[in-house]
């Protein structure tokens, strides 16, 4: 990435998040899933227990369409790392669960993007990291305990 003080707010906001992004795909590479589908993971792994996963569901919390969230689905089942179940409350509809698999998968990624965070953000120091959090919870309005 290239250090320029002079580059405007927008400009480096933009270049941070396509390098975020790029360290992102790299990291998924070894595990042969999307961004899309990572998000998937995650969001069946932060919403078991609290509600039935339906592909809806996912679907509202990625912002993509259903059938878009039916094909994310289909790819995390066919590695083996989500199944699809019947609903205990209702015999119409599916479940979307996470496979042990799923699990350490997750658990894998998670690690990784931690540890790639900490590359990334590495030159700053604890203080400067957190009020960096800080100012980007506060510019994108949510509350510090809204964040994972």
């Amino acid at each position: 990435m290239t250090n320029r003080p002079d580059a405007d707010l927008p400009s480096l906001l933009m270049q941070a998040g396509r390098e975020m992004r790029r360290l992102k795909v790299a990291a998924l590479e070894p595990y042969g899933i999307t961004p899309h589908q990572s998000r998937a993971l995650g969001t069946v792994s932060r919403l078991e227990g609290e509600c039935e996963v339906r592909p809806s569901v996912i679907a509202e919390r990625l912002g993509i369409a259903p059938r878009s969230a039916t094909e994310v689905i289909d790819a995390l089942e066919g590695a083996g790392l989500l199944r699809r179940a019947p609903s205990p409350t209702d015999r119409r509809a599916t479940v979307v669960e996470l496979t042990e698999q799923g699990r350490a998968v997750r658990a894998r990624i998670e690690a990784d993007r931690a540890s790639q965070v900490g590359s990334y953000v590495g030159s700053l120091s604890v203080a400067d990291q957190e009020q960096l959090r800080t100012l980007l919870v506060r510019l994108l309005g949510a509350s510090p305990d809204d964040t994972p």
